[in-house]
């Protein structure tokens, strides 16, 4: 069993920062990708950004210049630096975490998201 849970959502005003953790635990042997999706109301979830276990990371191109992702391979984290934070950028974020464990040799765990309000 492998378990992912977010934090750091909340409400913030355009022009401001917040920063997303994530959390993997359970029977881990591997950690190959951790990602963050968005989930705004009534559009498709999206993935706004990507780190491999090399180090090499992904954006989608709305966020490029004002999100960083970044990760704590000791600690199993992700973790999502978002800066000039826009309306559009409201949503729920998920994370994403590709693994393995002694009875799967891949295996993508959801969380269960964090909202994400970007509000005057």
């Amino acid at each position: 069993q492998v378990q992912v849970v977010e934090s750091g959502g909340g409400l913030v005003q355009p022009g401001g920062s917040l920063r997303l953790s994530c959390v993997a635990s359970g029977n881990i042997i591997n950690i190959y990708g951790m990602n963050w999706y968005r989930q705004a109301p009534g559009k498709q979830r999206e993935l706004v950004a990507g780190i491999f276990s090399d180090g090499s990371t992904t954006y989608t191109d709305s966020v490029k210049g004002r999100f960083t992702i970044s990760r704590d391979n000791a600690k199993n984290t992700v973790y999502l630096q978002m800066n000039s934070l826009k309306p559009e950028d409201t949503a729920v974020y998920l994370c994403n975490v590709e693994t393995s464990t002694q009875i799967q040799r891949y295996l993508e765990v959801w969380g269960q998201g964090t909202l994400v309000t970007v509000s005057s």
